[in-house]
């Protein structure tokens, strides 16, 4: 039973909503991890979480120490973790550390300077090692239980069927048309653009006029919000913080910038110690302190954009130039491509933020790894951990993760044009819901490609036409209601899936 003072009313209620926002994130920790409760059992699961919620929105009712209702929430994730394997997708971790992660400068600290701080303050998250080797032994046995021939879902997936309502693939990516056209880089290429994280209408794109744009899709009409200027060369890449109020880039002129995405400012510059050019960057996806950055001459680096210093530890030097980065989504395999041909993995340390190379494997000798895309589980019921890859083979590659030292065995390719140009591709974010898996690639013919990676013939499911130059590079909204698609002439076009 629940007893409130009189007269606390205003007070009462504010420990209320924040103890219902607790119990809110083990709901949702619950819901995330309920498929994979008695598959064959889907009643169950149903009953469970209904029950779950009953019981969780009484406790609210209820006056519980804070610290305690955070330990809990805590706990729990950690035993669900070890139990079913870590949530593999970085939308899974969203919904109860986006605004415990925000990266703003006055709140960053130094693994360098005090490890176990990071820990105490909660920007470092970890997996444990069991943990993840056990996600790996699922892997394999889901691998081992397919049938010859299919990738995900498996045939027992019903949830997911049930979700995307036994609609096919290219039934859900059939496009209306264009959106928007922006244009403020005309006559400069745009490398790479994206969505910002859980966002349906904020988009970024990086250009070689050395600026970046912010641009607001809603409310109509769509409008630039904000130019980043600073870079004296072309940038080359950029990656949001998992909250969004932060966007790193790199560029020629050989730096590195941290910007504030609501006006626009520099918070920081970054210079290159070896004074070279700066080609590609991402987040450590538990720790948005840290950022992984590639250079011209050859060379991987940690650094913390707190302070703008190097991570003890946290280097490495690959054969080629570095071209590409990508984490899988717990943060503990970080893959790198090279012009050379050659990807390597590299095991990531939570703790210290250093760097030990794993696996190299050599695509084809002398290519340029332009574009890696990571995804852990393809589907909610069947995992599959792949590696998407564009090499200028006239090839978009899909590769399986077999093991948790990230060594990669090639599943199959879809032909497209890509020769020279730094053309990239991804995985659709909503592809667990479906029946299938959608990839969508840009390409050197102007066109933006969607394949079906579990058809073994005809895999196009989708061909977009517009553009007036090499497609570069693509992004989905989180809903996948807007599509956006870069290329070499300036031009960005959004796209809009048709509303059934």
């Amino acid at each position: 039973m629940c007893f409130l003072k009189p007269g606390s009313g205003f007070l009462l209620s504010h420990i209320a909503c924040g103890m219902a926002a607790v119990w809110q994130q083990v709901l949702a920790v619950d819901a995330r991890y309920n498929a994979y409760r008695t598959p064959t059992f889907p009643q169950f699961r149903t009953q469970y979480i209904r029950r779950r919620s009953q019981l969780l929105r009484e406790n609210a009712k209820c006056g519980f120490e804070p610290g305690l209702r955070r330990h809990y929430l805590k706990l729990r994730s950690q035993l669900l973790a070890l139990r079913y394997g870590p949530l593999s997708e970085q939308s899974s971790f969203r919904a109860s550390s986006v605004r415990s992660s925000r990266t703003t400068l006055d709140r960053m600290e130094d693994f360098e300077e005090d490890p176990r701080a990071q820990g105490a303050r909660g920007h470092r998250r970890s997996v444990s090692r069991g943990s993840y080797q056990l996600q790996a032994q699922m892997n394999r046995a889901v691998y081992d239980e397919r049938p010859p021939g299919s990738l995900v879902p498996t045939s027992v997936a019903e949830a997911s069927r049930a979700m995307a309502g036994d609609t096919t693939l290219s039934e859900n990516y059939a496009f209306a048309g264009m959106h928007h056209i922006f244009d403020q880089h005309v006559d400069s290429a745009v490398p790479r653009l994206q969505f910002a994280n859980d966002d349906k209408h904020l988009l970024a794109c990086c250009s070689l006029d050395a600026t970046l744009s912010i641009m607001m899709l809603s409310p109509p009409p769509a409008s630039v919000k904000v130019i980043l200027k600073g870079h004296g060369g072309p940038v080359t890449d950029f990656a949001w913080s998992l909250s969004n109020d932060i966007i790193v880039s790199t560029s020629l002129d050989g730096t590195l910038r941290i910007w504030n995405t609501e006006d626009g400012r520099c918070i920081r510059e970054v210079r290159d110690p070896e004074s070279s050019e700066l080609l590609c960057c991402t987040f450590q996806p538990m720790n948005n302190n840290l950022t992984v950055v590639g250079n011209g001459k050859n060379h991987l680096q940690v650094v913390n954009i707190s302070t703008g210093k190097k991570v003890k530890g946290g280097s490495s030097k690959l054969t080629g130039r570095v071209l590409s980065l990508s984490f899988d989504a717990p943060g503990r395999i970080l893959w790198a491509g090279d012009d050379k041909g050659s990807i390597f993995s590299f095991l990531f340390d939570m703790a210290t933020g250093k760097l030990t190379k794993a696996k190299r494997l050599v695509v084809t000798e002398g290519t340029s790894i332009c574009s890696i895309s990571a995804r852990s589980w393809i589907s909610r019921e069947a995992r599959d951990p792949s590696l998407l890859v564009n090499a200028g083979l006239n090839k978009l590659l899909l590769y399986r993760v077999v093991d948790n030292e990230g060594t990669l065995q090639l599943k199959r390719s879809f032909p497209i044009q890509h020769g020279s140009q730094p053309v990239r591709s991804i995985f659709c974010p909503l592809m667990s819901f479906r029946q299938g898996a959608c990839v969508v690639t840009g390409s050197e013919d102007g066109c933006v490609y969607f394949f079906d990676v579990e058809r073994n013939t005809k895999a196009i499911v989708n061909k977009l036409q517009g553009h007036g130059g090499p497609v570069l590079d693509v992004s989905f909204n989180c809903d996948e209601s807007l599509l956006a698609s870069s290329d070499s002439t300036g031009m960005v076009i959004i796209w809009r899936r048709e509303q059934k």
